[in-house]
């Protein structure tokens, strides 16, 4: 998930590196602290192709559907996207935060600071991210959080998520995996694509860098509450080849307290993700706040029935009830409740897809 990256990343002040890269890395610059920016209008000549990208079709059958990718159209940039602003913002009041000391990146977070100059309260860089929680700086008082949040904590979970579990989702549920699913992508993202994209609960980071290598955004935050996530994140990234570490900032964030100004985001990714969230319907109902009218939020999870298991509803429901209470999961059972999730929290639900128990749902902010 990024958001802004000078010479480095979350960049400020300073003149920006000129050097051969892809239109989309170009970020604007001025030395005003503590802006994050987007490539200036015109930076991508209108209808510029960018490579790799095309029209895809879906086809879902009734039982196990098939995701089929054939050639397709060129997609166009949007050049109409902001050219400058500032969209890191304190958890606590969201009110824009203003960068001390160098700029905030994969690689250079260490020693970066955040002040909130309504709350008086600083939000610090460590080796790995920037730590942007409502309870960054406790040094009294700890709060309880679901054994689904603490499960994703422990260093080995962090350690094996990308070393096996998540390829297991595919033999499992019907996840068509990471490449695939960016594939699926982009034709929804077509509209915002040069903006920014969150990558909310990146975990180790898998789409962090897909999103990051492809060019398509000028920046890539990855956003996860787990730190020991976030430091597998952000150790994948320094070793893939050809991942652009000055596009890329790595963030510790609550999904129902996302620090960054209202309006300010292109796109947000949750894969594999809203079900572990303690409040679906308060994380989304953040991701709506944070994106600019006609954003696109993208998610996917796994349904606990496949294509026509309707008739165990009625024994699924309660069981998953139970479930909440004692794992903090929650339990989808129909992709009619994705859609009506985003509904319910201002977004405009545009498609919805189906193979096997894997659901990936595709929505905008009304413009």
């Amino acid at each position: 998930m990024t958001t802004a990256i000078l010479v480095g990343n979350i960049g400020f002040g300073g003149v920006l590196r000129q050097r051969q890269q892809h239109p989309l890395r170009r970020l604007g610059f001025r030395t005003t602290a503590a802006e994050f920016f987007f490539p200036a209008p015109g930076r991508i000549a209108p209808g510029k192709q960018l490579p790799g990208t095309g029209r895809l079709t879906l086809r879902v059958s009734s039982v196990a559907s098939v995701v089929e990718t054939k050639p397709r159209d060129p997609v166009t940039v949007d050049e109409g996207l902001p050219a400058k602003e500032n969209i890191l913002a304190c958890p606590v009041c969201y009110q824009r935060l203003t960068l001390i000391g160098p700029p905030i990146s994969v690689i250079t977070t260490k020693g970066s600071s955040l002040q909130c100059d309504t709350c008086q309260k600083t939000y610090l860089g460590n080796d790995t991210h920037v730590e942007l929680i409502a309870a960054s700086g406790l040094k009294e008082y700890t709060e309880s959080t679901s054994m689904t949040t603490e499960f994703f904590k422990f260093p080995l979970i962090s350690y094996v998520y990308e070393r096996g579990w998540r390829q297991g989702f595919s033999a499992v549920i019907g996840f068509p995996g990471p490449e695939q699913e960016f594939e699926m992508m982009k034709e929804y993202l077509q509209p915002v694509l040069g903006g920014n994209i969150i990558d909310a609960s990146c975990g180790s980071g898998q789409f962090t860098r897909i999103f990051a290598k492809s060019g398509l955004f000028s920046q890539v935050i990855a956003l996860d509450y787990s730190e020991n996530m976030l430091k597998e994140c952000y150790e994948f990234i320094q070793k893939e080849e050809g991942c652009p570490k000055e596009n890329v900032s790595i963030v510790q964030a609550d999904i129902s307290r996302l620090p960054f100004a209202t309006g300010s985001i292109d796109a947000v990714h949750a894969g594999a993700a809203i079900h572990c969230w303690p409040s679906p319907s308060a994380g989304v109902a953040e991701v709506s706040r944070v994106l600019r009218p006609g954003g696109v939020f993208i998610a996917t999870t796994g349904l606990a029935l496949a294509d026509g298991g309707n008739l165990l509803l009625p024994l699924v429901k309660p069981f998953r009830a139970s479930m909440y209470q004692i794992t903090g999961s929650h339990i989808f059972v129909s992709d009619g409740e994705l859609e009506d999730l985003c509904r319910s929290c201002g977004l405009i639900v545009v498609k919805c897809v189906r193979n096997r128990r894997f659901v990936m749902v595709a929505a905008r902010k009304p413009t």
